[in-house]
């Protein structure tokens, strides 16, 4: 680690900014490839995402719409696919200027991120998606016939996945603070009342649709995760 330290610290201006170009070469060339594999197996990953939708006909109403809306979708899943490998690029950048508790520190904290984001994506899909679709499937149903514009569907489900992933960090950032000495686990336990209201309040600005009960999923998994931030800062004593 010393060694890797005085190496980094030797290095000009001109070399840390050529590593960087690099790191973002590569992290560029995993993500296009993604997104090329994504948009060849686009009908793959449709299916998948349409699958929590039961029984609705998905219409194109302008031209072009699925083409356009396909390659939407293979944008996204390019960047989920390649967002592991591009935190990679970037451990491998800061590594060696980090001292041994930094880097104790940073690392399972980025591997804890990418985890907890997919883990809020297939939360999402498993029972956040089902639920709000459910819903808005539902309601009217004897008065209009369900009948979907693809893009918009796609837009839908890709918004409530991403937020939800999004959402799922909250153990990540309560951590940070507590390592960093900004706020105690207790002085966070002390808040709870404030993290239900808002936890409700995040909850209805997350979730694209208007149903209580995706909301109330969304804002239970926020208080969920709130409190288990505080058990972890507990146990590292912060």
């Amino acid at each position: 680690m010393k060694k890797q330290l005085d190496n980094k610290a030797e290095m000009s201006i001109f070399e840390h900014l050529e590593e960087l170009r690099q790191r973002i070469f590569i992290a560029l060339g995993i993500f296009l490839i993604s997104t090329t594999i994504c948009f060849i197996y686009i009908k793959n990953i449709s299916y998948i995402l349409q699958k929590p939708a039961i029984g609705i006909k998905f219409l194109q109403l302008a031209p072009g719409e699925y083409f356009f809306a396909s390659i939407k979708v293979a944008i996204y899943a390019g960047f989920i696919v390649s967002s592991p490998f591009t935190i990679y690029q970037i451990i491998l950048f800061i590594l060696p200027g980090l001292t041994k508790r930094e880097t104790t520190f940073l690392i399972p904290t980025f591997i804890s991120s990418i985890i907890l984001f997919f883990i809020g994506i297939l939360f999402s899909y498993q029972i956040l998606a089902p639920a709000a679709l459910n819903f808005l499937i539902k309601y009217g149903a004897e008065i209009v016939e369900p009948i979907w514009s693809f893009e918009q569907y796609f837009n839908f489900i890709l918004l409530l996945l991403f937020s939800t992933g999004i959402a799922f960090q909250i153990p990540i950032i309560q951590i940070a603070l507590g390592v960093l000495n900004l706020f105690s686990s207790q002085q966070m336990l002390a808040y709870w009342k404030y993290t239900i209201f808002f936890a409700t309040i995040i909850g209805a600005i997350l979730t694209p649709s208007t149903d209580p009960l995706t909301q109330i999923c969304m804002s239970s998994a926020i208080i969920l995760l709130y409190f288990g931030g505080i058990i972890v800062l507990k146990i590292i004593n912060k």
